[in-house]
């Protein structure tokens, strides 16, 4: 019987009819005003989750900066109250980003995000898709932490077996901190993950048969690619850096194939069909003469 129920989620996850998941990254309560209050983010997140309620997603990854300081009770407060609004029937998984643990977490850190948040590395099946998702400040930045780093690690070469066993057909990883924004052999900076490092998770991802990964952390859009293996980091639900402005990413999922697109807060479509590609933004109207 065991071997059955195996069997019939294995061919789920490979067979699944068309759907589609919505990804957000860095709502970051508080930035916008330096930590004097999160009112500016605290609007975005809630028109967000209005948009989620209205389309209906499969389900919703938020990739970390959850708050903007650690360990800020009323910044974590309110992040989980208007989460808490999404519709129940939806999903929402967090992952940890370096302003919920640290640039270099501790045991204390990451102690207080486990119990505010929840796992902090896991994985999830949902609508046709294995869902790996990892503490990015922990994989770039373990010293504090060698225990913890090296638990990780273990823990991820068993998934990636797993899902190897289970025929996965679509196998996404889910973090902050983008292993690299355009190009894998691109120089270390404080937006990826450190060269060998980042190589010696990419080597695994290859061997396993990942091909999305999925991040935030650089409040701007980037896409990149390393093999079969596709980068996409998503800009935020907070606040800006560069040009791409605050918004959320649909992701359609079907069989063989998945595509992605990022929407600005002002530009999310009305309605999704997963049966059809996505629409492209609106078309902005032109000016009277």
């Amino acid at each position: 019987m065991r071997t059955l129920i195996f069997a019939i989620a294995s061919l789920a996850l490979r067979a699944a009819d068309p759907a589609f998941f919505i990804q957000i990254s860095d709502p970051q309560l508080g930035m916008y005003a330096k930590n004097a209050n999160s009112d500016q983010e605290q609007a975005n997140l809630r028109f967000v989750v209005a948009n989620i309620n209205r389309l209906k997603p499969a389900f919703v990854v938020v990739c970390g900066d959850l708050v903007n300081r650690a360990g800020d009770l009323e910044q974590i407060t309110s992040y989980k109250e208007i989460v808490k609004m999404i519709d129940p029937n939806i999903p929402v998984y967090n992952v940890a980003g370096n302003h919920d643990v640290g640039n270099q977490p501790n045991a204390g850190q990451l102690a207080r995000y486990r119990k505010e948040f929840g796992r902090d590395y896991y994985t999830f099946d949902a609508a046709g898709v294995r869902g790996i998702v990892l503490n990015s400040s922990l994989m770039a930045a373990p010293e504090n932490v060698p225990d913890e780093g090296a638990a990780q690690e273990k823990w991820l070469l068993q998934e990636l077996e797993r899902a190897r066993r289970d025929q996965v057909g679509h196998l996404l990883v889910f973090q902050h901190i983008s292993y690299f924004l355009r190009d894998p052999d691109e120089p270390n900076q404080y937006f990826n993950i450190p060269g060998a490092i980042r190589q010696r998770y990419l080597q695994w991802y290859h061997d396993h048969g990942v091909t999305h990964i999925f991040a935030g952390h650089y409040h701007r859009n980037s896409y990149g690619r390393d093999g079969e293996i596709e980068m996409v980091t998503t800009g935020p639900v907070g606040l800006p850096l560069g040009r791409d402005q605050s918004g959320i990413r649909i992701v359609r999922v079907t069989k063989n194939a998945i595509e992605n697109r990022y929407y600005e807060l002002g530009s999310i479509p009305h309605t999704i069909d997963p049966r059809r590609p996505l629409p492209e933004w609106p078309a902005l109207p032109k000016e009277a003469p």
